[in-house]
């Protein structure tokens, strides 16, 4: 989350130094002055910020249902939680009406080694970014 809100907040700088470079190149016009070391810099601030969210778990997706036909409330849940590669877990709970189980299993490059029910397979594509 931190790196995430330090990405935006770089983002908003270089906004900033990008609109205030163009109105200053407005003023030289016709010259191929290089761009400031502070522009620079920045990019390469964001270059850095980008490559550390690539593994941040940032893609989220939760499904909840009822695990058996006898209950409502969809008490049962799976939650996968995954960075840009697809890789992370998925957690998953399922509630019944004397007790709770809680599973765990890892997810790589968007599948699992571990055989996932379809609740756990739609939360996994559910956190897939679609392009």
């Amino acid at each position: 989350m931190l790196a995430a809100l330090a990405l935006v907040v770089a983002l908003v700088a270089l906004g900033v130094a990008v609109y205030l470079l163009r109105g200053s190149r407005a003023d030289r016009r016709g010259t191929d002055e290089p761009l400031p070391e502070d522009v620079l810099g920045l990019r390469q601030e964001v270059a850095a910020l980008r490559a550390e969210a690539r593994d941040a778990l940032r893609h989220v997706a939760l499904v909840r249902y009822d695990a058996f036909g006898d209950m409502g409330g969809h008490l049962s849940w799976s939650l996968a939680l995954l960075d840009d590669g697809g890789h992370g877990v998925v957690l998953t709970s399922i509630h019944g009406r004397s007790e709770a189980r809680t599973y765990a299993k890892s997810v790589t490059a968007w599948a699992s080694e571990q055989q996932l029910s379809p609740e756990e397979s739609e939360a996994i594509e559910g956190a897939r970014p679609h392009r």
